[in-house]
């Protein structure tokens, strides 16, 4: 299928679309609200500023996809692969990521207010000035990003991983850290505020 096969279907009334084939497929700025991509190879695709609001692309393959200003609000994106995906300045608030791979993804100035990430495999991401407020990031791994300017205030961070992270200005205000591992980690610019804390950061932030 090709991008004018889906635009005819999609116009016709057609929704579901599960497990297309959509290689390297060019649908920039192109409205397709609830569309069902589940399981679809969509990799290297270019879907800038595409409006994919509650769109289904659970399990979808979206490696090196271009979602540049991307309006994914509320889509579900759970086991999603977007492994080196660019998503600079995408609109991801409550979209569902849960188990998602964000792996080297880039995610500068994304919207990630009050997402699912829980699981998710964000290691090695660029997540500066992103915002994670109130975001469900328990159990991800983060371990390498960089999170310069970023905000995750409010953010549930339980047993997730944030080994050798960049934290420069970033904002965890009220977040949850009491067991995150923060291993090899400067905190001296970072926003603790209210932060649930473990033991070990506690002592430091009075230090």
């Amino acid at each position: 299928m090709d991008a004018n096969d889906l635009l005819e279907r999609y116009a016709a009334g057609n929704r579901h679309f599960l497990q297309v084939s959509l290689q390297r497929v060019n649908l920039k700025e192109i409205c397709l609200v609830g569309i069902n991509l589940g399981q679809g190879n969509l990799s290297k695709a270019n879907l800038s500023g595409a409006c994919l609001r509650g769109a289904n692309l659970n399990e979808a393959n979206l490696v090196e996809a271009t979602l540049w200003r991307t309006d994914l609000r509320e889509a579900l994106l759970i086991w999603a692969d977007l492994s080196k995906a660019c998503l600079i300045r995408a609109n991801l608030v409550k979209a569902d990521l849960h188990k998602a791979v964000l792996a080297r993804a880039d995610l500068r100035l994304a919207d990630l207010r009050y997402a699912d990430l829980s699981d998710a495999n964000l290691e090695g991401a660029d997540l500066r000035y992103a915002d994670l407020t109130g975001a469900n990031l328990a159990g991800a791994n983060l371990s390498k990003t960089n999170l310069t300017g970023a905000n995750l205030s409010k953010a549930d961070l339980y047993q997730a991983n944030m080994t050798k992270a960049i934290l420069s200005r970033t904002d965890l205000r009220y977040a949850d850290i009491s067991c995150t591992n923060m291993d090899n980690i400067d905190l001296c610019d970072v926003n603790l505020s209210g932060a649930c804390l473990s033991e070990s950061l506690l002592l430091y932030s009075l230090n």
